[in-house]
């Protein structure tokens, strides 16, 4: 089974080879990478992995301002796609982490019956006083996050998804698949949460704008969920401050962001099961002298950055403040006080 992740990045560096090897030991066989704009050496080791055939890796197509729907059109049109059984599409701070059989893809689609669709539910791993950047796996370094079916007080959390070949596909989201519901004579798709049970109508058609891109996830992540570590440490996210987002131009990343995903509230240790397989896998990639140099100068890069940012009174500034900031979410902040029981 042929399994591709497509993903765009832009300055993630430190993180490429942990990403990599994750995804290859849960089952993705191949994997399409759009750049733009790096300045850390992403694009160097991106280009050594593609010579060696672990990866191939395109310049993003983008003309306009959406980075990633631009490069997820032209992806439609790459052999690695159109010869893949599924397609996943995830960025480089999130793992799938599968709790099912012997946890990789094919587990998680026998277990949710096959289906021509799956929409795993994300859980946003906090932060939780981590300051310094460390040259090692994200995924032992975060372990805790908000309670996994509640997020910022709503029950709906956004998800990602694994889409099948034979999808009636009008196009891909960065979330989800898109299909013309109002064509009619075609059956609908087959379509399943990360526990096997069909997607609300209104998710599966789209009928509900605000909510076309999450679901409830009470219930919906048995044998899978989306860990997003879209903080990691506070040095790494000033520098994702400093980079702005790889998927649209021009936006920020905030107080207000970093606070709705530094919930630490609950412990989810889950994903060490792949911790041993992952530092084996990471020292053989590393092992090749060009490869292992290049994460090198990468992170080398990553810890200037941050140096540089940090000589600027802005961003000493905003170090302070979001190291301060509470772990409460602004909206559910707002709630407790709405209902008198801030602390």
């Amino acid at each position: 089974m042929r399994v591709t992740a497509v993903t765009c990045v832009k300055n993630e560096g430190p993180f490429l080879l942990e990403w990599i090897a994750y995804n290859r030991l849960i089952g993705v066989t191949d994997f399409l990478f759009y750049s733009n704009d790096c300045s850390d050496g992403t694009d160097d080791l991106l280009d050594a992995l593609a010579r060696r055939g672990l990866v191939a890796h395109l310049p993003n197509p983008a003309e306009g301002r959406n980075y990633q729907m631009e490069a997820l059109k032209h992806a439609r049109t790459q052999p690695c796609v159109t010869g893949a059984d599924w397609v996943w599409i995830a960025d480089v701070d999130e793992f799938l982490n599968i709790h099912t059989g012997d946890h990789t893809i094919a587990a998680l689609i026998d277990a949710c019956d096959d289906p021509q669709a799956i929409s795993i539910p994300f859980q946003f791993f906090a932060n939780d006083g981590v300051e310094r950047f460390e040259d090692s796996p994200v995924i032992a370094q975060f372990t805790r996050s908000h309670n996994p079916d509640i997020w910022c007080g709503e029950l709906a959390i956004e998800v990602k998804s694994l889409v099948r070949k034979d999808f009636p596909l009008q196009y891909y989201g960065a979330h989800r698949p898109f299909f013309n519901a109002k064509r009619t004579g075609e059956a609908l798709p087959t379509w399943t949460d990360a526990s096997g049970r069909k997607v609300p109508e209104a998710f599966l058609k789209a009928s509900n704008p605000r909510r076309m891109r999450k679901f409830p996830a009470l219930g919906a992540r048995r044998f899978a969920t989306l860990n997003h570590y879209a903080l990691r440490s506070l040095d790494s996210y000033l520098v994702k401050t400093d980079r702005g987002d790889v998927n649209r131009e021009n936006r920020a990343f905030d107080d207000s962001y970093w606070r709705e995903r530094n919930d630490p509230a609950t412990e989810d240790r889950s994903i060490l099961r792949h911790l041993p397989a992952l530092d084996a896998a990471l020292a053989e990639l590393k092992s090749d002298p060009e490869i292992g140099a290049l994460h090198e100068q990468a992170v080398a890069r990553h810890r200037a950055r941050r140096d540089a940012l940090l000589a600027q009174e802005s961003y000493r500034l905003m170090r302070d403040a979001l190291r301060d900031a509470p772990t409460l979410p602004p909206q559910e902040e707002a709630l407790l006080a709405e209902l008198g029981l801030a602390p």
